[in-house]
């Protein structure tokens, strides 16, 4: 879907890791040109770092932001939202303007008090989209159109895999998706530890770690294989995976994971409930 973001000016409200993730793709594969994207970011050192690693325009403020472009992404932490939501009120007077919030736990219903009748689409990117490898699901608000997802997906597309949702399934997308590499990072670095209890050097047990986890991800997803399909395959009787598996089975690890998704459900939908407040109240 790159055709659809030709020639388009798009802006980012924030200049953080998962901003840069987003336009940094999109300059790489030539999808935008520096001159299209336009960043508003108060740090200097991060403006400067901007400036010089990706030629792009900074904007002096939002106002000139919000005049220069067609798409904004809201890349800024909630509460930051919160402190401009006096300012952005001015989007109300661009409705042509698609907004896109990646502001996790904040309902579309939040932004769209702010933004009028500007199409609004709400999408929950993940950390693996910097090196182009994310899966960002998106959930369209009031006004957003058949174009403006179209619009949405080819500049995610860049940073990875895109799925739609529904927006009332946006906390269990936090809960694995978003938080999901933390829990896989924690693996790795288990199966490292592992590596390390039973001889293996730091850094060959790590490298063994990453590599097993790298490629069966891409075994599974190449191959389009159901997980216990490739753990039966990797299983043979009285053999060592089995033994353990039993050890996993044994302290409750298949639990924890999924203890650990819906504890991570359960705090997006209380952070939700207060991004959801009238501002007045928070």
């Amino acid at each position: 879907m790159a055709h659809t973001l030709s020639a388009r000016k798009i802006g980012f409200l924030g200049g953080g890791a998962m901003a840069e993730a987003i336009f940094s793709r999109l300059l790489s594969a030539q999808i935008s040109a520096p001159e299209a994207i336009h960043v508003r970011e108060v740090d200097p050192e991060r403006c400067q770092y901007l400036q010089t690693q990706y030629g792009l325009r900074l904007a002096t403020s939002f106002e000139a932001l919000l005049a220069s472009v067609e798409v904004l992404i809201l890349a800024i932490k909630p509460q930051v939202f919160t402190s401009l939501a006096s300012s952005l009120t001015s989007l109300q007077s661009h409705p042509e303007t698609l907004v896109i919030s990646i502001m996790a736990g904040t309902p579309l219903a939040a932004v769209e008090a702010v933004t009028g009748k500007s199409p609004v689409i709400r999408v929950m990117p993940n950390t693996p989209a910097m090196v182009g490898a994310g899966i960002s699901a998106f959930a369209p608000g009031s006004y957003a159109q058949e174009d403006h997802q179209q619009i949405a997906a080819a500049i995610f597309e860049a940073v990875g895999e895109v799925v739609q949702v529904q927006e009332s399934l946006m906390d269990a997308v936090t809960a694995l998706s978003g938080s999901g590499p933390a829990y896989v990072a924690i693996a790795i670095e288990a199966l490292a530890d592992a590596g390390v209890s039973v001889g293996l050097p730091r850094g060959v047990a790590l490298q063994l770690a990453l590599q097993t986890v790298r490629g069966t991800a891409e075994l599974l997803h190449c191959g389009q294989m159901h997980p216990a399909l490739l753990k039966d395959k990797v299983t043979s009787p009285g053999g060592t995976t089995i033994a353990g598996i039993r050890a996993l089975e044994q302290h409750g690890f298949r639990s924890a994971i999924i203890e650990a998704v819906q504890c991570a459900y359960r705090q997006s939908q209380t952070l939700g409930r207060l991004s959801d407040q009238p501002l007045s109240d928070q």
